[in-house]
């Protein structure tokens, strides 16, 4: 087997066991309560989560020995693709129309954003630069979290926020990888040692987040922002501090930019669809505590009161009384078509009069005021 061809077979293979990892990280966060959401320790399902995401990230770095940057990376982005189906078929979690477009659109406008991104020749960040890498990352990702905070009550955008947080940090943790790999060409140096910590702060966070990212959120939405964060600011970087461009000059960072935008696209494709599930089971949720229960238009009274509101007395009571039928109101007839002998309607006054409060008005005439009075 060729070398391009065996790199090609270890990044599917890379890409199989990244979504195995992030199926059972999913599963484990469906059964994971308080603390327990970011690190349960305590839980095999998550450390061979932890394993499989371990295989993958060997199997990428091995692919990358045997073919070239361009070819490998943008098949990495297959994890959200073979994780769908995996999902499906090993845990019984089906993903509709509109997350299948979603994730479809996510994966190629990152290949095709990849596939651009031109390698340069090895370079490393210096100290300064390096500093500034780390502080900036970790206050992007603290604002991340904290904003994740805020919107704790809407999971899938809490969801979007810390799959963003951990996309960010297992790409500045690559970006750290390379530059050590890049210094280390010389010779092993104590000097590296920070970065070395830095880079094990940043990929234990990565995890920490991506494992809280699936709570509440199902699998693709969180999975696909991660996939496409992560090396969207890994290039990033390496064009803004290594050198780095797009291929074929102003028309390749033109087409970068459409992958980017298509990429997008399928995030908030992904991200709308999880937001309409929420709602639906918001709302059925609703349903079910209220007791209401959807009623025609022809069922009698009482049913409608029912579905209105099932615990208020006088809602029911309303619904059963019915004005009797011998009881008729009176009109006022214009004076051209009465007779002579026709009482007047102002003489006629009306006693509004009711059994109790909040039952039904049923007009009384009052005693005509032009009767013989009776004499004692």
């Amino acid at each position: 087997m060729s070398a391009p061809a065996l790199s090609v077979v270890l990044s599917f293979v890379s890409a199989v066991a990244y979504a195995g990892g992030a199926i059972v990280q999913e599963q484990v966060a469906l059964s994971s309560s308080g603390a327990q959401q970011y690190a349960p320790l305590r839980r095999a399902g998550w450390w061979a989560a932890v394993g499989l995401n371990g295989l993958g990230a060997v199997l990428h770095v091995v692919a990358l020995a045997y073919g070239p940057l361009s070819l490998v990376q943008p098949l990495g982005a297959l994890t959200i693709v073979f994780a769908l189906p995996m999902a499906a078929l090993f845990v019984g979690r089906r993903a509709g129309a509109t997350a299948w477009r979603g994730a479809l659109m996510a994966t190629l406008g990152l290949a095709g954003l990849l596939a651009l991104v031109g390698a340069s020749g090895a370079q490393s960040l210096d100290g300064p630069q390096r500093v500034a890498a780390a502080v900036g990352t970790v206050a992007a990702v603290v604002t991340l979290m904290v904003a994740a905070r805020a919107v704790h009550r809407h999971p899938a955008v809490r969801s979007i926020l810390l799959a963003t947080a951990s996309g960010v940090a297992f790409g500045m943790s690559s970006v750290f990888t390379k530059t050590v790999a890049v210094d280390w060409t010389g010779g092993v140096s104590a000097a590296d040692l920070p970065s070395l910590a830095v880079i094990g702060v940043l990929a234990t966070a990565g995890m920490l987040l991506s494992q809280a990212s699936y709570r509440g959120a199902g699998l693709a939405a969180p999975l696909a922002t991660l996939t496409v964060v992560n090396p969207v600011v890994a290039a990033a970087v390496g064009i803004t501090m290594f050198g780095e461009t797009f291929r074929h000059g102003t028309t390749g960072t033109a087409l970068a930019l459409s992958c980017g935008v298509v990429a997008a696209g399928g995030l908030i494709l992904l991200t709308t669809e999880r937001l309409a599930r929420e709602h639906e089971a918001a709302a059925g949720a609703a349903t079910a505590d209220t007791g209401a229960v959807p009623v025609a238009a022809d069922e009698p009274a009482v049913a409608k009161a029912v579905g209105r509101q099932a615990d208020d007395p006088a809602e029911l009571l309303l619904a059963e009384l019915t004005v009797p039928e011998d009881v008729t109101l009176p009109v006022t007839v214009p004076a051209a078509a009465a007779g002579p002998d026709a009482a007047d309607p102002a003489a006629v006054p009306l006693m509004p009069y009711a059994p109790f409060y909040g039952g039904p008005y049923v007009p009384v005439p009052a005693s005509d005021r032009h009767l013989a009075r009776v004499r004692s």
